[in-house]
């Protein structure tokens, strides 16, 4: 840090907000600091260094502390140590929020003059550009932006390095201040924040055809193509199961299974089909039915009801039932090699996801109360949507008469059970995940009738904005029992001390939003709408709404994940791409409507294909044998493990059909058949009619 500073003072419209705003010297240059108030509670700060030469500086930084004592905080990701910061890396809508019952407090980093600041340091060749980041210390009471290098600790976290070079010139740095004591952003501090930057970079960018234009009808093809023709033989899986043929995608490929690797497969994980939260090959299913009834496409109907048959072949114990089917597989020595490969569909056995806190593997693993809802919801919407099958009734019917006894005193359901005694794990007891339950019973009591259901998922929705929503306690499988398990121990249940939050998964958001538009529209209750919209911006604030320079591929409305991994572009923005249009249409907001069409087009960025000429150049240069009969391969994520490269991008493996190409599909296909080609297409600016609502 330098040994210089500067003190700077606002006007009296901030002075109940910002006690101090203190400003570092970069080496022994004092900066030129330009603060100018846009309107009453906004300022812009401008902060410029003429550098006669190179500077060298670990860290440089502005540090504001609040005039009051915040109760509540928000930042993009977590800095649970004074080494870490909120790299650039994280700034898909940046912000730093502290709040009390009566004041809010926003800083934003002005990502323009970051875009050109990144711009002027590559023109000078220098490999030690300065990283712009924030930092949230709720304990000191600081909100801190700055300049440093940077490096990637855990899974996903960034910390301070030494050796930022700052090239000699012209360098700025700057950002914006908003103080607020208006109820309407004391209840949702995230509103403004979203409508300033889709106003000032989302909506110009998809405009201008970002992230992508053409038809999507030609990626969805694409999809299918790979998945069953050219892809067939590694992706397609078809067996008998007590007399009736099944089949579906299997669950992960990766590229030694392409048709032009010139080595030996080797199956990343093991050979399976999965209808859980993530992995879903029911929803898969019905992008594939609809594909098929549209373009008179039988066979492909045929698949997708032999995918249907298999979710309705899962035994059902007391209700309950598993959420994967397996093989078993064998580890094969070849010239010194070793690869894993199935034993095939005789070796079947049934079981659950290993995403799990027990760190149980499929065949042991317990029941996850949110896989079973995901699927029993899936097959309602498949009865009412696309066919009427009585079996799909009945089945979500057993499930959800087990379900309601599992309802705890508070109205949470358990997260995982016991496969034999039914009782709950003791993990996630009283977590956001009970959202989805509340979706799946409301959709059951509107196609029976059963008040009971309703009235279960009317106790748990509020349970859950009682215990989850205020806090921001978003916390689920993924959350801890993903790839991102940092925190698993010392963190779950509570707060990260420094940041005065939780680890948050935007999952647990979408859930929540979700559920509290369905209760909504079942009793018209405002307070279930303006707390979804909460929720929902809470979950837009990770979302791209502008293209950094340093992320290489098109990210304007993909989604990050959590705050405390590194993932752009991810497969989940086909899954909440319809439900931010459905919020829009509800409430006359074309930002939303603009956000979910821009997650939507997202969803197939990272496809193989020429459509997408600049993925493309990189898919190749990671995977050379790649060629037509690979397109529609698609990663379900980019820049995951927190670093990008102009050059050398760290393009991934394998595909997840039902978390990838396949989904984004599905989302396509849904949305199509909802609001109308050419709502979904974006040829024209109205809004569907109720009637296809």
């Amino acid at each position: 840090m330098s040994h210089h500073s500067e003190l700077v003072s606002f006007s009296k419209d901030f002075k109940g907000y910002v006690d101090s705003f203190t400003c570092d010297w970069l080496g022994d240059v004092k900066p030129d600091i330009l603060l100018s108030e846009i309107s009453a509670g906004k300022a812009h700060v401008l902060i410029r260094f003429t550098l006669e030469e190179e500077i060298r500086q670990d860290d440089w930084q502005v540090r504001l502390k609040p005039s009051f004592s915040p109760s509540f905080h928000w930042s993009p990701h977590l800095t649970p140590t004074p080494e870490h910061v909120v790299d650039q890396h994280s700034f898909r809508c940046p912000a730093l929020l502290a709040s009390d019952k009566k004041k809010l407090l926003t800083v934003i980093p002005d990502v323009e003059l970051l875009r050109n600041n990144h711009e002027k340091v590559a023109k000078s060749g220098s490999d030690t550009e300065p990283h712009w980041y924030m930092d949230l210390d709720a304990p000191s009471n600081r909100l801190v932006l700055g300049m440093t290098a940077t490096s990637v600790r855990e899974h996903v976290l960034h910390v301070r390095e030494s050796g930022a070079a700052y090239p000699r010139g012209l360098l700025e740095f700057g950002f914006y201040i908003v103080a607020s004591d208006a109820p309407e952003h004391l209840n949702n501090p995230w509103r403004e924040v979203l409508r300033f930057f889709w106003e000032g970079w989302g909506r110009p960018l998809l405009a201008q055809g970002q992230p992508n234009e053409g038809e999507l009808n030609v990626y969805v093809d694409r999809a299918y193509d790979w998945a069953f023709r050219d892809w067939e033989h590694a992706v397609w899986q078809e067996f008998e199961l007590d007399g009736i043929r099944v089949g579906a995608p299997t669950f992960i490929v990766n590229v030694t299974q392409s048709p032009n690797y010139p080595g030996r497969v080797n199956e990343r994980e093991v050979r399976s089909i999965w209808n859980q939260a993530w992995f879903s090959s029911l929803r898969s299913a019905q992008g594939l039915f609809r594909f098929g009834r549209l373009n008179d496409r039988p066979e492909y109907v045929a698949r997708a009801k032999m995918m249907k048959e298999l979710a309705l072949a899962a035994p059902q114990s007391n209700g309950f039932f598993p959420s994967v089917i397996a093989t078993e597989m064998e580890r094969v020595e070849v010239g010194g090699q070793y690869y894993n490969r199935s034993l095939g569909w005789s070796t079947r056995y049934w079981g659950n996801s290993d995403r799990n806190p027990f760190h149980l593997n499929v065949r042991e693993a317990p029941y996850h109360v949110l896989d079973m809802s995901w699927t029993a919801l899936l097959m309602l919407r498949w009865h009412e949507e696309l066919e009427q099958d009585e079996r799909l009734i009945d089945y979500a019917h057993r499930y959800a008469s087990s379900l309601l006894k599992l309802q705890d005193s508070s109205g949470f359901f358990p997260g995982w059970i016991d496969k034999a005694t039914f009782m709950s794990c003791g993990v996630l007891d009283q977590s956001a995940e009970t959202a989805l339950s509340v979706t799946f019973l409301l959709k059951l009591h509107d196609l029976t009738g059963e008040r009971s259901y309703a009235n279960a998922a009317l106790r748990a929705m509020d349970a859950v904005l009682v215990h989850v929503v205020p806090d921001g306690r978003w916390e689920d499988f993924e959350t801890y029992w993903s790839c991102s398990r940092v925190g698993e121990a010392d963190w779950r249940g509570g707060k990260i001390p420094r940041n005065n939050m939780y680890k948050q998964c935007n999952f647990s958001m979408f859930w929540t939003a979700e559920a509290l538009l369905a209760c909504y529209k079942l009793n018209g209750n405002e307070e279930y709408m303006t707390m979804g919209r909460r929720c929902l911006d809470e979950m837009l604030m990770t979302q791209a709404a502008w293209q950094p320079p340093y992320i290489y591929v098109p990210a304007l409305g993909g989604f990050g994940v959590m705050n405390a991994d590194g993932e752009w572009n991810d497969a989940r923005q086909s899954l909440f791409a319809e439900l931010i249009v459905l919020y829009g249409l509800e409430l006359n907001e074309e930002e939303y409507i603009e956000r979910g069409l821009s997650a939507m087009r997202a969803s197939f960025t990272m496809m193989y294909c020429p459509e997408n000429a600049v993925v493309k150049e990189r898919w190749e240069k990671a995977w050379p044998f790649l060629s037509e009969k690979d397109y529609g391969f698609m990663m379900e994520n980019y820049g995951h493990g927190g670093i990008t490269h102009p050059t050398e991008d760290p393009m991934g493996e394998f595909t997840i059909f039902d978390w990838g190409n396949g989904a984004a599909a599905e989302g396509y296909l849904r949305m199509r058949d909802r609001f109308g080609y050419e709502f979904v297409s974006g040829r024209t600016s109205s809004n569907p009619t109720s009637a296809s609502i």
